[in-house]
C-alpha cells in the first residue's frame, strides 16, 4: 500500500525541483525528505528520481505517482470542506418523520424556514403512519420525527424529546343536533351518541389518548362508522351518522355541515413532540429544525 504522506514529500520535491527546497517548505530536514522519498521508491518498487546535472526530475513512476498526489491533495481538500460543512450544519441529509395532521400544520413553514437558512441540506420527509416513528429513529431509518406523547411520559432512552404544542380536542356534531347549543360540552354527554372513528381507530398516534379520555368520562365510544381521515370522518358527521372529536390540528379544514364545540371532564389534549437521538445532538442542521418547528407551533 502506498503512503499518502510520503506521495505528498515526493510531490513537493517534484514540484519545488530539489529536496532542500521541499525540506524547507515542509519545514523538514533534508535527510528526512531524502527517506520519505526512499521509502516510497520501495513500496513502489521503482526509482521516482533520478539526478540531471545538480538537480534531479522525476521518473516516469515519479511522475505518475505526483499526479496522483495532486488529486489526492485536491480531494482530500474537498472531503475536509464537506466534513467542515457538515460539522457546521450546512450540508448532509436529514429524513423527517411525521403524522398526518403535523405533517399539514407545522411541517410546510418549518421546513420552509429551514431551507431558506440551510440549503445545502437535504431533506427526506415522509409520513410515519401507522409505523412507530420510535423504531425509525432506533433503527437509524429516521433523524428527526414528529410524534405524540404524553406530559409525563418520557422519550426512549437515548432519544432527546422537545415540546412542540398542546393540541386540544373538538367535538364536531351536526348542525342542528342538541349540543350544538352549548359553548362547551362534557365528554361524558356523547356517551350514547354513535361515534364517526376518525385516525384514532387501531394505528393513528391518538388511539389510546382518545379511549382513555371516553373511559375517564365513564363510557366506550359506540362506533357506527370507521374512517382513516379527519376530513371523511367530518362528511360522515355532516350526513348525521354520528359524532366525533378531532384535535384542533386536524380542523384545517371545517365541513360546512358541521358545528365545533370545545369538549371538558376530561378534556382530551394531545402533546405533540419532536424527537432524535441523543447522538445527532451535536449536529445543527437537527437542532435547527427542530427550532423551526417549534417556531412554527408558536404560530400556529
Amino acid at each position: 500500500m502506498l503512503d499518502m504522506r510520503r506521495m505528498q514529500v515526493l510531490r513537493a520535491v517534484v514540484t519545488t525541483g530539489s529536496i532542500t527546497a521541499a525540506a524547507t517548505n515542509l519545514g523538514y530536514t533534508p535527510s528526512a525528505i531524502s527517506q520519505q522519498v526512499a521509502g516510497l521508491e520501495k513500496q513502489a518498487g521503482l526509482p521516482l528520481l533520478e539526478r540531471v546535472g545538480r538537480g534531479i526530475r522525476p521518473t516516469a513512476a515519479g511522475r505518475l505517482l505526483t499526479e496522483h498526489a495532486g488529486r489526492l491533495a485536491e480531494q482530500l481538500a474537498e472531503a475536509e470542506s464537506a466534513l467542515t460543512a457538515l460539522r457546521n450544519g450546512c450540508a448532509g441529509r436529514l429524513r423527517v418523520r411525521y403524522f398526518a395532521t403535523a405533517g399539514a400544520a407545522l411541517v410546510p413553514p418549518a421546513v420552509a424556514q429551514f431551507r431558506a437558512e440551510r440549503a445545502g441540506v437535504e431533506l427526506d420527509l415522509k409520513l410515519t403512519e401507522p409505523t412507530d416513528p420510535f423504531e425509525e429513529l432506533a433503527a437509524g431509518r429516521a433523524d428527526v420525527a414528529i410524534t405524540v406523547l404524553e406530559p409525563d411520559e418520557p422519550a426512549p432512552e437515548g432519544m432527546i424529546a422537545r415540546h412542540l404544542l398542546a393540541d386540544p380536542f373538538f367535538a364536531v356534531l351536526p348542525r342542528g343536533h342538541a349540543l350544538s347549543r352549548k359553548r362547551v360540552i362534557d365528554l361524558g354527554e356523547l356517551a350514547d351518541e354513535p361515534w364517526i372513528l376518525a385516525d384514532f381507530g387501531a394505528t393513528g398516534p391518538c388511539k389510546d389518548l382518545v379511549s382513555n379520555a371516553c373511559a375517564g368520562a365513564g363510557f366506550s365510544p359506540k362506533v357506527a362508522v370507521e374512517s382513516d381521515d379527519y376530513a371523511t370522518a367530518q362528511g360522515f358527521v355532516a350526513a348525521g351518522l354520528g359524532v366525533t372529536i378531532i384535535p384542533r390540528l386536524g380542523l384545517g379544514y371545517a365541513h360546512p355541515g358541521v358545528v365545533l364545540r370545545k369538549v371538558r371532564n376530561p378534556e382530551p389534549v394531545r402533546h405533540i413532540h419532536v424527537v432524535y437521538r441523543e447522538d445527532a445532538a451535536w449536529n445543527p442542521a437537527v437542532v435547527a429544525l427542530a427550532e423551526a418547528l417549534e417556531k412554527a407551533a408558536r404560530a400556529s
